[in-house]
């Protein structure tokens, strides 16, 4: 018994500490005056001593939310840290509920390809428990589909799609069927819900000079919405809280499209450029991959869809930096996931090193469900 009362007391005190840490530099970030905050921390003191955790006010978790994107050491993306939307649905228990927000964030982001950084946050964890969790890593992912040796789609899905067919869900087996969402309350059994085909957008990939590019038949969503991460603000945990920026380029064209383990196209591209791929010395793959990223740039762009090329994303995040200095605030980063997978000596990141300190508020990852 003394065991288990030491055990809570600590959590309670780390959870004080990481509280006052938050506020501080919360109010002090939003020019509240020192009366407030001092206010606002001794009620914060009494709500953890009565109840064991404490409630965010909505512009706390609105602004935690923003510093946890600033904070994101891989991140290249966090020169607008401070445009992030954010919807608070702590209220939302439901998973049909949850389903309906969901929908919400999808086409408030896509907003018609002028893509929206945006973030949904559902109820917090209370006592190591779940109240609402999503299972997908992303609101919008293809399918995986294992015949044999053969995988057609996206073989990061693999998992998700047999537990999606396994709950009565069917696909078209084609490499681009879009995956239902997966949510689960609390305890209870996960349950399925297909996205709305007209909020989904998608862009064909073409290029600006291969005709023949086209005849490939690949295509890609519009919207990277993280889903599977835990936000942490002020040592409170949120299980569901989908995230997105926007995309940049390599992203899709140099890692999803051109990983032997993903789409694998550059030896489709290789051919259809005509390239001799029997030996490394030509730089086929090399020739491929800048062909596939250009085509990627050039489809988003003539659809009408936010992207940003990796050179450019550099440029703003050096912009970020800057910025940071100003303000007294450290840099961190990690240095491998902030260089792009394309040219990377080309930018300044790639001759920098960078503090890899995790600070918070922060997004992390989590246990899968489905290893449960």
């Amino acid at each position: 018994m003394e065991l288990i009362l030491m055990v809570q007391s600590t959590k309670i005190n780390n959870l004080l500490l990481e509280a006052i840490q938050f506020i501080e530099s919360c109010y002090d970030e939003l020019g509240i005056p020192e009366t407030k905050k001092l206010k606002r921390i001794q009620e914060i003191k009494n709500e953890i001593n009565v109840t064991g955790t404490y409630v965010h006010k909505t512009f706390e978790l609105t602004h935690g939310a923003k510093m946890a994107w600033r904070n994101s050491n891989r991140c290249i993306g966090r020169l607008l840290w401070d445009t992030l939307h954010v919807f608070d649905a702590r209220d939302v228990l439901i998973a049909e509920d949850a389903y309906k927000k969901l929908v919400k964030h999808i086409d408030f982001a896509t907003n018609d390809g002028k893509i929206r950084p945006a973030i949904t946050i559902f109820a917090p964890r209370k006592n190591g428990t779940d109240p609402i969790r999503i299972w997908n890593h992303q609101l919008l992912r293809y399918a995986g589909y294992k015949e044999g040796d053969k995988i057609i789609g996206d073989s990061t899905s693999i998992k998700l799609t047999k537990m999606c067919e396994k709950m009565g869900w069917q696909g078209n087996k084609t490499p681009f069927d879009i995956l239902p969402l997966v949510i689960q309350e609390s305890e209870k059994k996960p349950q399925l819900f297909k996205i709305p085909n007209e909020i989904i957008q998608e862009v064909s990939i073409t290029h600006p000079q291969l005709d023949s590019f086209k005849e490939l038949g690949v295509k890609w969503y519009a919207v990277p919405i993280i889903s599977d991460m835990r936000l942490e603000i002020g040592g409170i945990d949120y299980p569901m809280a989908p995230f997105n920026g926007w995309y940049m380029g390599t992203e899709i064209g140099a890692r999803n499209l051109a990983d032997q383990a993903r789409y694998n196209l550059l030896p489709k591209v290789a051919k259809i450029m005509g390239l001799d791929t029997k030996q490394n010395g030509s730089l086929w793959i090399d020739k491929a991959l800048i062909e596939l990223n250009i085509a990627v740039i050039h489809s988003y762009q003539k659809a009408g869809v936010t992207l940003v090329d990796h050179h450019t994303a550099a440029k703003q995040f050096k912009k970020f930096e800057e910025n940071e200095m100003k303000n007294g605030r450290p840099i961190t980063g990690n240095w491998a996931w902030l260089i792009p997978p394309l040219s990377p000596a080309t930018t300044h990141i790639f001759h920098n090193p960078y503090n890899n300190e995790i600070l918070t508020p922060n997004y992390f990852y989590q246990k899968d469900p489905q290893s449960n």
